[in-house]
């Protein structure tokens, strides 16, 4: 097989968990708009953090929800960590599951990071109730 039809299987198999994950709608929005500038990483973030981390069979997508939004709360990517709070609609990591993330992002990144992440957690939340979901 070779090293083209690898990277293609994996962009496509990164795509398939990127749509599971994240939902039809909004990666058909981030294609659409990509920009020539942008394309080159667009197929980047789908191939590798999609097609080899996230599309990997050890750890469940719910596992793997939680462990990203802990790093990116803790690293201060609030953006990229609210679009992983929306994902946990199609990953099962409950709100449980992020109460208790937050707990150890403000004991092991600080509790400015973790106190910051959840009121963009608790916006979300309140999202889905005004939304009936």
């Amino acid at each position: 097989m070779s090293e083209q039809h690898d990277a293609r299987a994996r962009y496509e198999e990164g795509l398939a968990t990127r749509r599971a994950v994240l939902g039809e709608d909004y990666v058909d929005r981030k294609q659409e708009s990509a920009t020539p500038f942008e394309a080159p990483f667009q197929t980047l973030i789908t191939e590798a953090a999609w097609g080899h981390v996230w599309s990997r069979q050890t750890w469940s997508k719910r596992e793997r929800s939680i462990v990203t939004i802990a790093l990116l709360a803790a690293l201060g990517h609030y953006e990229e960590m609210a679009m992983h709070v929306r994902a946990t609609r199609r990953t099962g990591a409950s709100e449980t599951d992020l109460q208790e993330v937050m707990m150890h992002v403000a004991i092991y990144a600080g509790v400015p990071a973790a106190n910051h992440a959840i009121g963009i957690i608790r916006d979300i939340l309140a999202e889905d109730v005004g939304a009936g979901a």
